[in-house]
């Protein structure tokens, strides 16, 4: 019997301005006790990649550091997938680089990317693209999430600025 333990994890990112105010969430799902942990966060000024990569990243951190897991990441992010899938090894082949010249620009968002590596590399990974905005329950919900968090930083600025404008 296999005593890996299963997590579906759904992700997404969002961005208000590309950069801007971001967003990002995660939900983790474990499929034989239906236990359900979501996880959301956000950046005052970045870009809607680097809020799905840390999407990945804080829900792989959120895992126990002590067991391997099956990992099913789901996300509406080509980029996201695509990067784990298809495109992470040949930048590792060329030092994190897009080309294989030494002059060559790096990879962008070389930093998350580095890391996301790293914690998936501890887990037994599988991936899985969802259309964004077809109703997909989970994903759904991270976009939500995510916003709230853009709106949620919005709040504060506003607020930051009133008080500023007050002079307190």
């Amino acid at each position: 019997m296999d005593e890996t333990p299963e997590v579906i994890l759904y992700t997404d990112g969002a961005c208000s301005g590309n950069p801007g105010p971001g967003g990002w969430a995660a939900i983790l799902k474990h499929p034989q006790s239906r236990k359900l942990k979501s996880l959301s966060g956000g950046d005052p000024h970045t870009t809607n990649n680097r809020m799905e990569l840390t999407a990945a990243i804080e829900g792989l951190r959120s895992l126990k550091t002590d067991r391997r897991y099956r990992v099913h990441l789901i996300s509406d992010s080509e980029y996201l997938i695509f990067g784990l899938t298809q495109w992470i090894n040949g930048w590792i082949a060329k030092n994190w680089r897009r080309g294989k010249s030494i002059a060559s620009e790096p990879v962008k968002n070389v930093d998350l990317w580095k890391t996301l590596h790293e914690l998936a590399q501890r887990h037994d990974m599988s991936y899985e693209h969802v259309a964004a905005h077809t109703g997909h329950p989970e994903n759904e919900e991270c976009d939500r999430l995510a916003t709230e968090e853009i709106k949620a930083l919005r709040r504060a600025a506003k607020d930051a600025k009133m008080l500023d404008e007050e002079k307190f």
